[in-house]
């Protein structure tokens, strides 16, 4: 019991960094598909932070919660993908690479900024320095007294920033679907962006078998330690 209520604490307090952080990551998609010439995403409204028209509740909810509540160790999610008119942007070879690379960079800029009001927190109320080398998304049996408002606050930039890490460093896995293979198809010469490009009809079940199977432990020993690595320096070190 006392498990499961640490878990529903927990998903409460990472709730708005992670609605958000998928929320932006589609709508930088959008916006600069826009700036590229197609303007499917801009005509359906989906360049907007309001999450409503983000959400997918596969993504964006169940699986989240389903990770947090089964003690996975991470946390991932995502929201509607932002449709994309291939055919409409101006070069449609590199633009599709900036038009993927911009949900990564919009979930870098939102770890940045959570990581500035991390230590303006931290700089107002020096004590609290130390919740900011606590393991990822880990919360406190109790909040004392005096810091009912500051130390749920500082846990939620902190949140911010380990999510956001977590989405720009997934998504940029050089696999599509993923924005990492969409950018490196774009990148790549003509012959091997195809061949990467074949990839997408299953790319998503590579990525799975990837995340759950680990094959040669390059997720746990590679990628999860650099992802960490990376939001304790924007932390702060």
């Amino acid at each position: 019991m006392a498990q499961l209520s640490e878990s529903i604490r927990t998903a409460a307090m990472i709730a708005l960094p992670l609605v958000f952080a998928v929320t932006l990551h589609e709508a930088a998609h959008g916006w600069m598909a826009n700036r590229k010439g197609d303007s499917t995403a801009r005509l359906l409204g989906r360049i907007t932070a309001n999450p409503l028209p983000h959400i997918d509740p596969v993504g964006t909810v169940l699986v989240p919660l389903l990770l947090l509540l089964s003690g996975a160790g991470f946390l991932f999610g995502w929201a509607k993908p932002v449709p994309v008119n291939f055919r409409a942007l101006r070069r449609p070879r590199i633009d599709m690479a900036w038009v993927a690379a911009a949900g990564p960079g919009a979930n870098l800029l939102m770890a940045l900024a959570a990581g500035v009001a991390c230590q303006a927190v931290v700089w107002m109320l020096p004590e609290l320095g130390l919740v900011l080398r606590w393991p990822p998304f880990s919360m406190p049996g109790e909040i004392p007294e005096g810091y009912r408002l500051s130390l749920p606050l500082l846990l939620i930039f902190k949140c911010a920033v380990e999510l956001n890490v977590i989405l720009m460093c997934f998504n940029l896995l050089p696999i599509p679907p993923l924005d990492g293979g969409r950018v490196a198809v774009g990148l790549l010469p003509p012959g091997p962006a195809h061949t990467l490009s074949l990839i997408e009809p299953v790319g998503i079940f590579v990525v799975l078998a990837l995340v759950w199977l680990d094959p040669g432990g390059a997720m746990h020993q590679v990628f999860w330690p650099g992802v960490l690595g990376l939001a304790r320096l924007i932390l702060g070190g």
